[in-house]
């Protein structure tokens, strides 16, 4: 589904991404796991045309999206969830849901459909019709992280991006994010591109896992593999840190 190829990526002079390469398949869930700055929000914002890549390629479903503006990328069916959860706090959380429709609307897609959508939202995240009048600004963290899923999934992605969703969130509330995850993945087929620093909870989830260190993939494979390598878990799992090249 999708290709990425030799990206590189800078913030002024900043070497942000070097010749990074990672694919998805259709259906899965895949994660990436690094220290802070290690590059990983930057490969999604990258994938979004939000930081655009310097050189490289990037493929969804054979299209090429490195010319690509970041509506033209949401119209071909990736969404991404930012690290933060960004929800428009002024509105309410209906109103929240219905701006992810935005380019639906424009594009004259039936109501109807928009409606069903939005009621599949509320579905997964019963807080959120409860809420629903309740201004985005006013909720838990835990419920503003459902909003800002919810929100990018009324853009009917077939690609979500999900930045930092565990971010400052209790225990109980990640398990339901991440059961909403693997929900999203068994009943609609969506494929997941999870950036996650909680490694361990990530790698359990993920079918596979790249390492990203410095702005380059260190490291590849099965998740179940990654979970049981050494030099993950001495850096990544609550074990003493180390750089993943020391031996």
């Amino acid at each position: 589904m999708l290709k990425i190829k030799n990206i590189n990526t800078y913030y002024g002079k900043v070497h942000a991404l070097k010749n990074v390469s990672i694919h998805l398949k259709a259906g899965e869930i895949v994660t990436l796991i690094g220290a802070n700055g290690a590059g990983k929000t930057t490969l999604l914002n990258t994938l979004s045309a939000i930081t655009p890549a310097e050189s490289g390629e990037i493929l969804f479903e054979g299209v090429s999206l490195t010319t690509l503006s970041t509506d033209r990328i949401v119209k071909l069916g990736i969404s991404q969830v930012p690290e933060g959860r960004q929800v428009f706090n002024p509105l309410s959380v209906g109103d929240n849901l219905e701006l992810g429709a935005y380019l639906r609307y424009r594009s004259r897609e039936g109501k109807g459909e928009i409606r069903k959508d939005l009621e599949k939202i509320y579905a997964l995240f019963p807080r959120l019709l409860e809420r629903r009048q309740q201004m985005a600004g006013t909720l838990s963290g835990g419920e503003q992280q459902m909003l800002a899923i919810g929100r990018a999934l009324m853009a009917k992605p077939r690609l979500l991006l999900l930045d930092e969703p565990s971010m400052g969130l209790a225990p109980l509330v990640v398990q339901e994010i991440f059961r909403v995850v693997e929900t999203l993945r068994q009943e609609a087929g969506t494929t997941v591109l999870l950036v996650e620093q909680n490694a361990k909870a990530a790698l359990k989830l993920a079918d596979r896992g790249y390492v990203l260190e410095t702005g380059k993939v260190i490291l590849e494979g099965i998740a179940s593999e990654l979970l049981e390598n050494k030099d993950v878990q001495r850096a990544y799992l609550g074990q003493e840190k180390k750089q993943l090249w020391e031996r």
